[in-house]
Parts: structure tokens; C-alpha cells; sequence
């Protein structure tokens, strides 16, 4: 008992924070991980500098407000995040311009999730003589069995890999909501098809989408 304890809690911490995906209105969050796991993909396609450690904090939590649904459990508010992080240029490298084009890529990569990010900050660490080699991207989320109507319709959402279970069932039931957690297919928006996700399970309780990856092949 002990040891599946202290291995669901070292899943759990390795999350991360989970992040508001869209609005207040939009029921949906992204695990840290996930989000800067598909961060670090876009920067690595930049050339001239290397990412270390990617943070995605809220922007200014004193302006954040609740969301219009229950959060999951250790939820951040929903508002404007900040993605924070290290990075190494390579020399000859214009360090403004090559810092520039790494913020540029994060910044889109973010909104092509669904994150509203105001900003990037970025600090040079140090210099490269040459171009690391490439990192192996961390394996997402085990697939997560489920049966059920909820279960059904969100699987049959475009865009949808698989449904994952990392912070229990991946269809959970509670007294005033229904969780769903979701892998997102590459070249799909994640908060586009946690919307989607939304509306195709629908019911009498409220849904709401976790997103455990995002981008997978």
C-alpha cells in the first residue's frame, strides 16, 4: 500500500500545476507537463538557441478569478499565464534576435493549445559551442480504459487520441460535475476539442476536461 501511495503521488507532483485551457466559460485544463512538453517540441524546431527547464505559472494571480465550473483538484484560477524558463544560445548567435525567435515560437506554440499566455521570460544561462543533441520527448500517459455513455462520446471526438486516468477513473462522477481526461491527437487544438469534448458528452451535470497530453502521435 505504501509503495503504490508513494508512486501515485510522485505521478501526481510530476504533473505539475494544471492550467486553465481558454476562459472561465470553458471547463477545461492542461496539465504543466503536457503543456510544457508541447512547448519544449516548438522550441526545439529554433534554431540558434536550446530550452532548459519550461514554468507556466499564472501571470498576475491577484487578477485570476474561479472558473464557471468545479476545477479539478489543485486547479489554478483561470487568467493570463507567464511561461518562464532558461535558455542557451549558440555563439555567433545575436542573442536578442535568437532569444527572440525562441519567445516568438513559445508564445505561438502556446496559443495554438488554447493558453492564454501574456508573456515569455527567458533567460540566456549560458553559450553553446555547438547544438546539443535532441532530447527524447517524456512518454505521455498510459491509455485508460472506460466504458459508459460519457466515455463513448468523448473517444468518438475528433482530435481525441485516447482517454487517460492520471488523477483516477478517466470518466469521474461527482454530486455537482463529470470529469473526462483526454489525450490530444497532433495537429489538434487542445482547448478546441476539450470544447468539443463538452458538447458531445453533455448531460444534465456539468462537464469538465483535463488534458493529460497534448500533440500525440
Amino acid at each position: 500500500m505504501t509503495d503504490s501511495w508513494t508512486q501515485a503521488v510522485r505521478t501526481r507532483l510530476g504533473l505539475g500545476r494544471l492550467l486553465p485551457l481558454g476562459g472561465a466559460a470553458d471547463g477545461a485544463w492542461i496539465t504543466e507537463r503536457a503543456a510544457a512538453a508541447a512547448l519544449r517540441a516548438a522550441a526545439a524546431e529554433v534554431p540558434g538557441a536550446v530550452t532548459g527547464v519550461l514554468r507556466v505559472a499564472l501571470d498576475d494571480p491577484e487578477s485570476a478569478g474561479p472558473p464557471h465550473f468545479p476545477a479539478p483538484p489543485s486547479a489554478l484560477p483561470v487568467g493570463p499565464l507567464r511561461v518562464s524558463g532558461e535558455v542557451e544560445v549558440l555563439v555567433g548567435e545575436v542573442l536578442p534576435m535568437a532569444v527572440g525567435r525562441l519567445r516568438d515560437a513559445l508564445l505561438a506554440a502556446a496559443d495554438g493549445m488554447g493558453l492564454e499566455v501574456a508573456a515569455a521570460d527567458l533567460r540566456v544561462a549560458g553559450l553553446l559551442d555547438a547544438a546539443p543533441a535532441p532530447v527524447t520527448p517524456a512518454e505521455p500517459p498510459a491509455r485508460a480504459e472506460a466504458t459508459g455513455a460519457a466515455a463513448e462520446a468523448a473517444q468518438a471526438v475528433p482530435g481525441v487520441a485516447y482517454l487517460t486516468g492520471v488523477l483516477g477513473r478517466p470518466v469521474q462522477s461527482a454530486a455537482d460535475h463529470v470529469r473526462i481526461e483526454i489525450a490530444v491527437s497532433a495537429g489538434h487544438r487542445a482547448l478546441d476539442v476539450a470544447r468539443a469534448v463538452r458538447a458531445a458528452v453533455g448531460g444534465e451535470l456539468p462537464v469538465v476536461v483535463l488534458v493529460t497530453a497534448a500533440d500525440v502521435a
